[in-house]
């Protein structure tokens, strides 16, 4: 069996803290954040993790060229045990999602599964690939509100799809870089989704809590924003690289922000509070 920390490596382990403000940000959204929430998470940890192992079985030929450190390529986890690891995972996550969800949820994490292992086979290196995984995390919010009202959902799914496509996009020209066009018009769309997350909040409500939609869509921008604003000064792949790792834990505060303005304050304020720890533990194993 793969180590401790080849296992970590595969999965894209502390990648999975972005993970559960989905489900937190579409059940808040769906007026059902609940006890039922944290076994949806569970579900949604495991889907994810199960796309990264096979996203390194599917590139391993690829990987043992580009990133021969992988673990994969360098021995520590054979092909099969990865493949293994994957559908495992995948299995794990649909059980999880109809213990704690029923049909419903089973309802989207079905297909959230399917469109997980069909980026991962088929679409990744196609030009439908970001369209695929921003399909992938939209479901994702979608799968938090399945137990309740999903179309009041669909604008934080939408928002989370876009900022998800946003970093596929750069994570397209992690090895080889980009040119400057690239990295300028992901900032563009990062601005669109942070105001799309903070604005209509604050303009709706009253009191403190409705600046906390604001401050933590404004806390995303920043973040993921400035690491954007790199490449395009930058586009080497070593910027990309590191946009792509802000983009990725520097989410949960873009999801805090869609559980706040959905009426859920202090569970955005925890969702958005991972991100550091997201951020220091991305430094031991990279998310991408």
């Amino acid at each position: 069996m793969p180590s401790f920390r080849a296992f970590a490596e595969l999965v894209r382990a502390p990648a999975a803290l972005s993970v559960p403000g989905d489900v937190v940000a579409g059940a808040a959204a769906g007026g059902v954040l609940g006890p039922r929430t944290a076994g949806l998470a569970a579900a949604s940890v495991c889907l994810y993790w199960s796309g990264m192992a096979a996203n390194d079985w599917a590139d391993r030929e690829l990987d043992a060229v580009e990133r021969p450190e992988r673990p994969i390529p360098s021995g520590r986890v054979t092909p099969p045990q990865a493949l293994g690891v994957a559908a495992g995972l995948t299995a794990a996550g649909v059980a999880l999602a109809a213990l704690a969800g029923g049909r419903r949820a089973l309802s989207v994490a079905l297909p959230l599964a399917g469109a997980v292992w069909a980026y991962d086979l088929r679409a990744k290196n196609t030009p439908a690939g970001p369209a695929v995984m921003a399909a992938c995390r939209g479901l994702d919010v979608l799968l938090g509100a399945s137990r309740g009202n999903v179309v009041r959902a669909l604008p934080a799914a939408l928002t989370v799809a876009a900022h998800t496509y946003t970093v596929t996009a750069l994570s397209r020209r992690e090895v080889s870089g980009a040119d400057r066009t690239l990295p300028a018009a992901t900032l563009a769309g990062t601005a669109a989704v942070a105001l799309s997350a903070g604005l209509p909040a604050a303009r709706n409500g009253r009191g403190a809590a409705a600046a906390v939609p604001g401050a933590l869509a404004a806390w995303y921008a920043a973040g993921y924003g400035a690491a954007q604003a790199r490449v395009a000064a930058d586009p080497s792949a070593a910027r990309v690289r590191a946009a792509v790792g802000a983009g990725i834990t520097g989410l949960p505060p873009l999801q805090g922000a869609l559980a706040a303005g959905a009426g859920a304050p202090a569970a955005g304020v925890v969702v958005a509070a991972i991100a550091p720890l997201a951020r220091r533990l991305a430094r031991m194993v990279s998310p991408t």
